[in-house]
């Protein structure tokens, strides 16, 4: 998914045929998403991003955009490291199962 504002040029990948482009609202700027997921699935990644940083917003009120922006990669990543790691396990149980 390629992510740009109005201030960033479009990369040539945007211009494919086959992508899909969206215009999303996150913590009250606006970016157009581009990509091959489904316009759903794009609008639900804002989403999460737009409330993951003003879930951090409102427990650390001085904190600029770009802190909040950091600090939501950190904990989205931070889910999923662990969710990749359960699903690790759990297919590490399934093959031991099976043998």
């Amino acid at each position: 998914m390629y992510v740009g504002d109005s201030s960033f040029a479009v990369s040539r990948e945007a211009f494919s045929l086959n992508k899909n482009r969206l215009s999303v609202e996150i913590y009250g700027q606006m970016y157009n998403i581009v990509g091959n997921a489904s316009p759903g699935y794009m609008r639900e990644v804002a989403q999460q991003v737009d409330q993951n940083m003003r879930n951090i917003a409102q427990g650390n009120s001085r904190l600029d955009t770009t802190k909040l922006a950091v600090l939501s990669a950190v904990n989205i990543t931070d889910a999923y490291i662990k969710l990749k790691q359960e699903y690790e396990e759990i297919l590490h149980l399934i093959e031991d199962d099976q043998v």
